[in-house]
């Protein structure tokens, strides 16, 4: 879980993001945008990034970001 740097959401933060596929802390990391979680009773949604090339089910972003997402009412987008 991180932050997309230079881009501000409408929290007024930096955008949040998941980072799937990297099992290992990182400073910084370029992957892709696979998916974006719409949080019906939240502000901000949340883009879900892996490496290039590598790609998840909704099911399987679900599974991995429900100790988060437990919260919210969402909707995953792909």
């Amino acid at each position: 879980y991180g932050y997309i740097e230079g881009i501000i959401a409408p929290d007024g933060e930096a955008q949040d993001a998941y980072l799937l596929g990297v099992n290992e802390p990182v400073e910084e990391y370029t992957g892709i945008i696979i998916a974006i979680i719409h949080r019906y009773d939240d502000v901000e949604e949340k883009w879900v990034v892996a490496p290039k090339g590598l790609m998840f089910t909704k099911e399987e972003i679900q599974e991995q970001t429900y100790f988060q997402e437990q919260y919210f009412k969402s909707e995953i987008t792909m």
